[in-house]
């Protein structure tokens, strides 16, 4: 006997492939539809309506269906609320709690649609029946090990509803609708000019900045292209672990990179240990703003960062050498950390690191814009595939990359900060 649901899909569903996907996985999935009504859009800002009864032979193959749908923004047909339940503990959800997407999302709540803050992939969806501010519900995400006894959990996919990003009105430019493939024989130029374009855009407005970045920025030599950044206020948060500050760190102290030097590309003596030395000096002048205070570190990135009261992120990992004393080397409190610039940044550009940026990735939701940037493909496709619905793909030389930003981004007639501000002017003595 065939099990039957009916589901409704609304919004920009044509132009943004959505019907597709949604015929695509009825059929793949061994089921059959039935399109009961379809309203298509007339113009640009009209929205296209879908109804359709899916049905399936089973009932695991019906559930499997109603999922696959769901992720693609259906809901069923007059939905009911969410269903909660309670923590049992700390650190312990229900067998079949609701895991979120990275999609903007929204909860049925006493029939009232509510918007899921500070949404991220892989997550709890929490409600509080009088979390607001003024008593009114409240959903948003928890991570599983910040789940606390008596969270009510959502459970299931009843009243809950997605809403995958969908094709930008304007043509999106640089950052089109999924974008998706990369290779590295797109027009760099023009494509960095965008991003330039969209980084000033991003700085003029106020919005956020953030800047993943490995240590092969500094090793390329691209370090003093991403330090102008920096200092001219472009760069708000920065993302990296323990060895990128210390190859910054290493080159303002002795002119090396991991014991190269990054313009002759020749090996000093006792260059293999410079980078120890460096950790050995920043240690003891009590950490990275200690030793830019007392003069010991007069350039770099992360000496920029200190001046222009940047908000650095440094991960550690189970081979950092060291590690520096800024470095946080508790994992979830890195998490944490991590977590907070990524749900402030309003655009991410991420600089030759695959596990970095993967964490970060991690925390973004999929209306973020992303710049990801690898010699590697795979690198880049694996970063991709995190599930931003505005992305760009790079295949080039980080070394070659950062610079022309940076000329792209700094280029003007000379008159012009693009991000002096209040909050990013140099410090005085009494700030630091």
């Amino acid at each position: 006997m065939s099990r039957k649901r009916t589901v409704e899909i609304e919004g920009h569903i044509i132009d943004s492939g959505t019907m597709q996907r949604c015929f695509g996985a009825v059929m793949d999935l061994g089921g059959s539809f039935d399109v009961e009504r379809f309203d298509v859009g007339k113009h640009e800002e009209e929205e296209s309506y879908c109804r359709m009864t899916v049905s399936a032979d089973d009932p695991e193959t019906l559930q499997a269906i109603l999922h696959e749908l769901h992720q693609n923004g259906a809901v069923l047909e007059d939905p009911t609320d969410v269903e909660l339940v309670a923590a049992p503990a700390d650190r312990v959800v229900p067998p079949d709690f609701y895991s979120t997407t990275n999609h903007p999302t929204e909860v049925l709540y006493d029939g009232e649609w509510i918007e899921v803050e500070r949404i991220e992939m892989d997550c709890a969806l929490v409600v509080q029946p009088d979390g607001g501010p003024n008593g009114e519900p409240r959903a948003s995400t928890k991570v599983l090990n910040a789940v606390e006894a008596g969270d009510l959990i959502a459970t299931d996919e009843s009243g809950i509803r997605v809403r995958p990003p969908e094709r930008p009105r304007s043509g999106g430019g640089a950052f089109g609708f999924m974008q998706g493939g990369v290779s590295s024989e797109r027009p760099s130029e023009s494509t960095i000019r965008e991003v330039a374009a969209e980084l000033r855009e991003v700085t003029r407005s106020g919005g956020n900045v953030m800047v993943v970045a490995g240590p092969a920025v500094i090793h390329s030599g691209a370090g003093d292209a991403l330090a102008a950044l920096v200092e001219a206020g472009v760069v708000d948060a920065l993302s990296a672990g323990n060895g990128f500050a210390t190859h910054d760190l290493e080159r303002s102290l002795y002119g090396t990179s991991l014991g190269m030097d990054v313009e002759t590309l020749e090996h000093p003596r006792k260059g293999h240990k410079h980078h120890i030395w460096t950790i050995s000096e920043i240690i003891r002048a009590g950490g990275i703003e200690a030793a830019v205070d007392e003069g010991i570190v007069t350039e770099g990135v992360m000496y920029q960062c200190v001046e222009r009261d940047v908000d650095v992120v440094l991960a550690g990992s189970i081979r950092d050498d060291g590690p520096l004393p800024d470095t946080i080397t508790d994992a979830v409190a890195a998490q944490n950390a991590i977590r907070e610039q990524a749900h402030e940044a309003d655009i991410v550009i991420m600089l030759a690191t695959l596990l970095h940026s993967v964490a970060v990735g991690n925390c973004l939701p999929s209306t973020t814009k992303t710049v990801c940037v690898d010699i590697d493909p795979a690198t880049v496709t694996q970063l991709l595939d995190r599930g931003s619905a505005q992305a760009v793909g790079m295949v080039t030389d980080i070394g070659t990359f950062v610079p022309k930003l940076a000329d792209f981004v700094l280029e003007g007639d000379g008159s012009e900060d693009i991000g002096q501000t209040d909050a990013t002017a140099p410090k005085g003595e009494d700030d630091r």
